[in-house]
């Protein structure tokens, strides 16, 4: 199956599941990658998060029935998961720009999110540079911080702004004895209850890690590694929409569960020289 029928299969599934309260762990077994891969992917191809694209449909569809029912409005709030009216309203009033009494009386204008079909444009006009590397099982260390999920990566660069200023950076490339150079950010374990994951800014270093790092072990397994040319904070997003877009609908692999790298290789990342580098796991 391919990375476009997988996703549109889990968008078939949220569809018919729009009434109940269905997990994101439920909805990524059936494109068949893990829960925060699948948010990702989602988020680059869709621009909206898994969350949002749930509570647009579901709002949508009660508007539909606010104007062709005479249900109350308390029964369709309940329908589409909002325990009180009043949390409905809000929610409605938001997206649509009116209130479900408002809608129910044909005042305003609807807002309709349609059910989403998923096309992939399979143009490649941008080469992409990368080469498949089998790699053993290794290790990185490092520090760790609990981030909120979403299109800006909320916390993330405020991360490592925290860690170049308080000479965290210095020590972690003292650290570096290992064949991969440079500083890596990496992605870890997803929490859906709290939409968080842990985000790594480590080296790779053979050894166990002073007391003030954390070490987290990564599995012998295949790696594609893209190359990231440009600043990283505008081409590292080009090059993951590149990745999910164009190049894996357009070979043979699937997304391993191991944390996905971006590797800081170049020593002046915002560079418009800079060149810089995505790991990512497949199978």
């Amino acid at each position: 199956m391919t990375l476009v029928e997988s996703l549109q299969k889990a968008i078939d599934y949220m569809e018919t599941h729009l009434l109940e309260r269905i997990t994101i762990e439920a909805i990524s077994k059936q494109a068949h990658v893990s829960s925060f891969h699948f948010q990702r992917l989602f988020m680059i191809l869709t621009e909206t998060s898994v969350g949002e694209y749930l509570r647009r449909r579901r709002l949508t569809l009660a508007a539909q029935e606010l104007s062709n029912s005479d249900d109350k409005i308390i029964d369709i709030a309940y329908k589409y998961g909002y325990d009180t009216p009043e949390a409905f309203s809000k929610a409605f009033r938001k997206q649509h720009g009116v209130s479900p009494t408002e809608a129910r009386k044909g005042i305003g204008k609807l807002n309709a999110y349609n059910r989403l079909t998923i096309q992939v444009n399979l143009k490649g006009a941008e080469p992409m540079n990368y080469q498949i590397v089998e790699k053993e099982a290794f290790h990185v260390v490092g520090i760790k911080k609990e981030c909120p999920c979403g299109k800006e990566a909320m916390g993330i660069a405020e991360f490592w702004g925290q860690v170049t200023s308080d000479g965290t950076i210095g020590k972690l490339i003292d650290l570096m004895n290992s064949e991969t150079k440079g500083l890596l950010g990496l992605t870890d374990n997803y929490d859906e209850e709290k939409n968080t994951i842990d985000y790594w800014i480590a080296v790779e270093h053979i050894g166990n890690p002073p007391a003030d790092f954390n070490r987290l072990d990564l599995p012998k397994t295949k790696w594609v590694v893209f190359e990231v040319h440009g600043p990283a904070p505008t081409a590292m997003p080009e090059v993951w929409k590149q990745i999910y877009s164009e190049w894996i609908p357009s070979n043979g692999y699937e997304i391993a569960d191991v944390p996905a790298i971006e590797a800081y290789t170049d020593p002046d990342p915002y560079s418009t020289e800079s060149s810089n580098q995505i790991w990512l796991a497949v199978k």
